[in-house]
């Protein structure tokens, strides 16, 4: 039985990353840090929302009738799964990156999870 990948710690609630691969096939093995992507940190509601606004073709008013949901309550659910994945966004606007702090990017370096080049351009920003 698969089991759903867990981004966040249970006890910290710090990130958490996988150190082992394996092939279903050839049993093959490859251990490392390896980073979830910005879905593993979601929470399932908020993943369930992704597949029906994708299933609904990004249909607001399709969204509002299969939920049985008022149309700002879309909005907000919206607004919140956007704002998961690292976007910030005001109403009726155009999600922009949100702002990595110093420290997160210095603690990704020093994890080597980023190279030098891209620090520097990260803390640029």
């Amino acid at each position: 039985m698969h089991q759903h990948v867990i981004g966040e710690c249970p006890i910290c609630q710090h990130d958490l990353f996988v150190t082992k691969l394996e092939c279903s096939n050839c049993k093959t093995e490859i251990s490392g840090t390896f980073q979830l992507s910005k879905f593993n940190y979601l929470s399932k509601d908020h993943l369930y929302f992704i597949e029906l606004f994708i299933k609904n073709k990004g249909n607001i008013k399709t969204l509002e009738k299969e939920l049985n949901i008022s149309y700002p309550t879309v909005k907000k659910m919206l607004k919140e799964v956007t704002e998961a994945l690292g976007y910030t966004m005001k109403d009726d606007e155009e999600p922009a990156p949100k702002r990595v702090d110093k420290e997160t990017i210095l603690q990704r370096l020093a994890n080597g999870e980023i190279s030098s080049t891209e620090a520097l351009k990260l803390l640029k920003e």
